[in-house]
């Protein structure tokens, strides 16, 4: 750990202009999440043209602070109106909307405020230590294995995505079909864009996260007649010392599964809540309380939460890898202010590194202040009509798709994206593997190629380098495996139905 890089990080950070725009993100970032129909993702990439004409530092900072600022957000609407604000907060539901029923609701979002707060902090502290070495051990890892480590990611991602692992695989196609649109890096010939010139630097990612997450969610609320307004009372916001006696092993585990999880690419931060809550019923006291309004519940999935989502940053500052798609957005935002994430960033580009963590830890803290005052406003943003929000939504959608390149052909793309989006979430097609293979898709052509030049076109470099061959091995197995489970599960169901119809034969 860099004592003295994280010093100097805080005090980049400790500037009247990042503390506005810390300030600026969290506020965005929980009115994000709070808002119907747009989650973390779309709010994000959303943003992200905003920031264009800020220093590269400025521009991370406010959307990092976004990014945790909108995982508080979806905390309200679980515990006021029973509806999650995003995936993450889903579980947050059971305990927190029967607090809120018990005329407990501001308790049930203080103690979410504050085991978000310490979650997050605590997973920050992790990243401040994991940092330089992880870093190191990067620079140590050539085109092969850094090849081989986007795999082992891709294939957590495809593996953990969804139900079904075929509609994966197809949403990965489609994310690495569109990252080879643009010229060809080693050819310098167009491939894909139709003789289009504004496709020569490839599809604009932030149009087609936009048109995915934005335009398709709000199309599936139009469509699926979602939302209820907020009529309650909040009351007091305060936990009492029995409410943070009951809370303290809750937020203690359920930042530490968020922690752990956090680090492992594809698991998604509602994997981490679910198995927070699932810990609770185990190892907490009064677990048979839970589901019935117990503060634990509430408590143990929102630490979760967010230590998971600051964790998440660990691969992506150490070894550029995002582990969800709301981290491949931040990561295209590193990208578009000319920074590349990964074992270099700590090398090239250390001040704005160390910046950003430090602004995690400010970040925490500002959500913490400003998130407990201002419930009652958040509750009263509730109540406004889902039509008006809905067209002020599409709105900033129109606007942000068409500032980013000054181009109606940005907006184009977004609406196509949006019914691209709507389309899978019918089909129940994951979209978090398009995401990845839309962003990592550059970086896996250029480490594959540069590999293939290494080794003069030999394929075999990737296996007889020892990490590389590991990672890939392991990567094949999280595919395989479910696969093989699912063909012996049929199988074994396949003569045992034969039998009963043998049966049935023979008694009639």
């Amino acid at each position: 750990m860099d004592i003295s890089q994280l010093l100097a990080g805080f005090a980049a950070v400790l500037t009247v202009e990042n503390l506005l725009l810390v300030l600026a993100g969290c506020l965005l970032g929980t009115l994000i999440g709070v808002l119907p129909g747009v989650g973390p993702v779309a709010g994000t990439a959303i943003l992200i043209p905003l920031t264009m004409e800020l220093e590269p530092t400025g521009a991370i900072i406010m959307l990092a602070a976004i990014f945790y600022g909108s995982q508080y957000g979806g905390t309200i609407t679980s515990v006021l109106i029973n509806t999650p604000g995003e995936a993450s907060s889903a579980i947050t539901v059971l305990d927190g909307y029967e607090m809120t029923k018990k005329g407990r609701a501001g308790i049930a979002l203080g103690i979410a405020a504050i085991g978000s707060f310490i979650g997050g902090t605590l997973a920050t502290v992790g990243l401040v230590i994991a940092a330089a070495p992880l870093a190191s051990l990067g620079l140590r890892i050539g085109p092969p294995e850094f090849f081989a480590l986007m795999i082992l990611g891709m294939s957590l991602l495809v593996g953990l995505a969804g139900k079904s692992m075929t509609k994966a695989l197809i949403s990965a196609a489609v994310g690495l079909l569109l990252a080879m649109v643009g010229i060809d890096p080693v050819e310098g010939a167009p491939r894909f864009t139709f003789g289009i010139a504004h496709f020569f630097d490839g599809v604009e990612f932030v149009a087609v996260l936009v048109g995915l997450f934005g335009l398709g969610e709000i199309l599936a609320t139009l469509l699926e007649k979602r939302r209820a307004n907020a009529q309650v009372t909040v009351g007091r916001l305060l936990p009492g010392r029995q409410d943070l006696r009951d809370s303290a092993g809750a937020i203690g585990r359920g930042s530490l599964i968020g922690f752990l999880l956090g680090l492992v690419p594809g698991v998604t931060g509602s994997a981490s809540s679910l198995l927070a809550y699932g810990a609770e019923r185990k190892l907490g006291r009064n677990s048979e309380m839970l589901g019935k309004g117990a503060i634990q519940g509430v408590a143990s999935p929102e630490s979760a939460n967010n230590a998971h989502a600051n964790a998440a940053l660990i691969p992506l500052f150490t070894l550029g890898i995002p582990g969800s798609p709301t981290i491949a957005v931040l990561m295209g935002a590193f990208l578009m202010n000319g920074l590349t994430p990964g074992p270099t960033l700590f090398q090239t580009d250390a001040h704005v590194a160390w910046a950003v963590i430090a602004s995690l830890f400010i970040g925490n803290i500002v959500c913490l202040v400003l998130n407990l005052p201002l419930i009652r406003i958040w509750t009263m943003i509730l109540k406004i009509p889902q039509q008006l929000l809905i067209a002020i939504i599409i709105v900033f959608l129109v606007v942000g798709s068409y500032s980013i390149n000054n181009s109606t052909i940005d907006v184009l793309v977004m609406f196509v994206f949006g019914i691209l989006g709507l389309a899978f979430r019918r089909l129940d097609v994951p979209l978090a593997p398009l995401v990845l293979t839309l962003i990592l898709g550059p970086f896996m052509e250029s480490s594959l190629r540069q590999s293939l030049d290494i080794s003069r076109g030999d394929m075999t470099v990737f296996l007889t380098r020892p990490i590389s061959l590991v990672l890939l091995l392991v990567a094949t197995a999280i595919i395989v495996v479910p696969v093989v489970q699912t063909v012996r599960r049929r199988g074994s169901d396949r003569p045992a139905t034969l039998a009963g119809r043998l049966r049935e034969d023979a008694e009639v």
